[in-house]
């Protein structure tokens, strides 16, 4: 019996995971779990998962959650997730909270040497260089999670890594992948989460619309697959069923497809490296979907995902800018208080003001995404 860790268990991946484990009872366990701030949904949770430790974000659930159930354990914070993602019983984490609020937990559990499913892309953009030398260290797991980190993952098993000429990343294109630069000028934050694939949480769909999402996958599998950003492509596939690529020396392009279902790169970490059956899951059928499209991703047009490969290629501490400024203008975006363009403007001015730092240690991370959340909410007159 496999017991796992579910950090942000009430965001789309984190219930996905229920699904999953409840379809494979006899094999997992799930006896600790986070939330946020969607307490009805984690009661739901609580009566399907008998999980003995819960840290939700707010001490005022904490206190009432304790209350209303006794025999249960509670925390809440940045110090409850971490205390839940380190205990004994847990042999694996399934990391599937939404931004830099991941990275800490991340840390400590690896510490702790419990093995990590990785859906909490943000850990490695910002501290990769921190993160993958732990991994060694510690001799632990790190499982992707993200479906396309999985399917280039199950594309290179049994290949030798220096036979990889490039990675191939697929992206849908987002919500607005057939409006040209000028018809985005006045988006609404509506037309924006509508993506027309994926079901995901809100701030994924503004990156996925933005293209910022692929930008962090693109630093995400840099540290991953240990492949250069020279050699990692973006191509717009509309149709999600290319889930991404691997080329390799010889010409040969191995790639893993799937109808667009996020259970399935979460069984396959947690089941790695059997596979079973996808409880409910549906079988893609080729001759039904007729033809499949790619383009090159015009780097004009998508100018979040050209600040990514330059953030990516500078390294050191100028991930940690990107993504702090994103998410706090995504925040702002979602909110109404900026336009849809102002997103990947800001980011590059807090880019082009940031004082850059070339080998970053934690304690240096977290002030510089501070000052990336704050430079964005003062360019906005927030703050």
């Amino acid at each position: 019996m496999k017991k796992i860790c579910v950090l942000g268990v009430t965001g789309s991946i984190g219930t996905q995971t229920v699904d999953v484990v409840k379809s494979h009872s006899d094999e997992f366990e799930i006896v600790a779990m986070s939330a946020g701030k969607n307490i009805q949904l984690l009661e739901e949770i609580m009566n399907d998962i008998q999980a003995s430790y819960i840290c939700v974000q707010d001490e005022e659930d904490c206190i009432y959650l304790q209350k209303k159930y006794p025999h249960q354990n509670f925390y809440f914070g940045s110090e409850g997730l971490i205390k839940i993602a380190t205990l004994k019983e847990v042999d694996i984490v399934l990391n599937a909270i939404v931004g830099f609020a991941g990275l800490l937990p991340t840390i400590k559990a690896i510490e702790m040497k419990k093995d990590i499913a990785l859906a909490n892309k943000e850990t490695l953009v910002v501290a990769g260089h921190l993160i993958m030398p732990l991994i060694k260290k510690y001799k632990v797991a790190l499982l992707p999670v993200d479906s396309e980190h999985s399917a280039i993952f199950q594309s290179m098993n049994g290949e030798y890594h220096k036979d990889i000429q490039s990675i191939i990343l697929t992206a849908s294109g987002g919500s607005f992948r057939d409006k040209s630069r000028e018809e985005l000028e006045n988006v609404t934050v509506e037309q924006a989460l509508k993506h027309p694939n994926w079901s995901m949480g809100a701030k994924i769909t503004i990156d996925s619309a933005t293209l910022f999402n692929k930008g962090l996958e693109v630093m995400e599998a840099r540290w991953l697959f240990d492949v250069d950003y020279d050699h990692i492509k973006v191509l717009i596939h509309p149709e999600s069923i290319v889930h991404s690529m691997v080329e390799y020396q010889d010409t040969s392009i191995i790639a893993q497809l799937g109808t667009p279902d996020m259970r399935l790169p979460i069984q396959y970490a947690l089941t790695y490296p059997r596979r079973q059956p996808l409880i409910g899951g549906e079988r893609l059928s080729l001759a039904k979907v007729g033809c499949l499209h790619f383009k090159e991703p015009d780097f004009r047009r998508f100018h979040a995902l050209e600040l990514a490969y330059k953030a990516g290629r500078m390294g050191g501490s100028m991930p940690c800018v990107l993504n702090g400024a994103n998410e706090q203008a995504n925040s702002l975006f979602l909110n109404g208080r900026i336009k849809f363009l102002d997103i990947e403007r800001l980011v590059e001015e807090a880019m082009e003001s940031h004082v850059f730092v070339d080998n970053p240690t934690l304690e240096q991370l977290l002030d510089i995404d501070q000052w990336a959340r704050q430079f964005v909410l003062k360019k906005v007159g927030e703050k």
